[in-house]
């Protein structure tokens, strides 16, 4: 071991910063996708309440 490099730490300080970003992007991507996911499905039960509503208005207009 050299005289300079006995407290040197930066290759292992970047590999640390490095894998925080990627742990932070993952995360961030994980979280949109629910997210996204969350809002497709409160679309979906929307879509299907109106279906209904609509379905149910036609019964009773044609009685």
């Amino acid at each position: 071991m050299t005289e300079g490099d006995w407290n040197d730490d930066s290759d292992y300080r970047d590999a640390v910063r490095r894998a925080e970003r990627a742990e932070r992007a993952g995360w961030t991507l994980i979280a949109g996708t629910t997210g996204l996911i969350g809002l497709a499905l409160v679309v979906l039960a929307v879509v299907c309440v109106v279906a209904v509503v609509a379905g149910l208005y036609l019964v009773m207009t044609i009685n």
